[in-house]
């Protein structure tokens, strides 16, 4: 498994960078939008490491804490409300992130080796590391949420600020 994620992952960032050219999908988003999006990245990156923080110590009551803030209750997550302007496969691939890291979760509190969580762990940084690999967020020229602005994740935009 671990093979095959670090191939796909190097033919992804070759296929971005191909000709020098970065090739990522435009997130084509307001300022509000594009600071909630990158909020919550940081947010994820934060509780990551709180993560791997725990692991050393294998505390795994810590370990599953982190992982459900982190889960499809996380607070203020993008899924839900920002849906209408950006594209499905980004969404989904958020929503399959939010989901590992309740998986990792259940897996902590049930008593599994940190081990496998550190394994798990690897998978769900393996789906940020994807989505990097084909989305940029840029922001778009409208300022703020009104309906024309909303479609244009779907169509591109044309500056990146990621």
């Amino acid at each position: 498994m671990k093979k095959i994620l670090a191939v796909t992952l190097g033919f992804i960032a070759a296929a971005v960078m191909a000709g020098g050219v970065d090739q990522r999908q435009v997130l084509s988003v307001n300022e509000m939008q594009r600071h909630h999006l990158l909020g919550e990245m940081r947010m994820l990156l934060t509780g990551t490491s709180a993560i791997l923080e725990a692991l050393a110590k294998e505390d795994m009551t810590a370990v599953a804490r982190h992982a459900r803030s982190l889960g499809m209750a996380m607070p203020h997550k993008m899924e839900g409300h920002m849906d209408n302007f950006l594209p499905e496969q980004f969404m989904q691939m958020g929503m399959g992130m939010h989901q590992a890291f309740d998986r990792i979760a259940d897996e902590a509190e049930s008593g599994k080796d940190p081990k496998h969580t550190l394994q798990q762990l690897s998978e769900a940084l393996g789906r940020c590391t994807a989505c990097h690999a084909t989305y940029q967020v840029g922001l778009n020229q409208q300022s703020g949420g009104d309906d024309q602005s909303r479609g244009q994740g779907k169509q591109g935009a044309h500056s990146h600020a990621h």
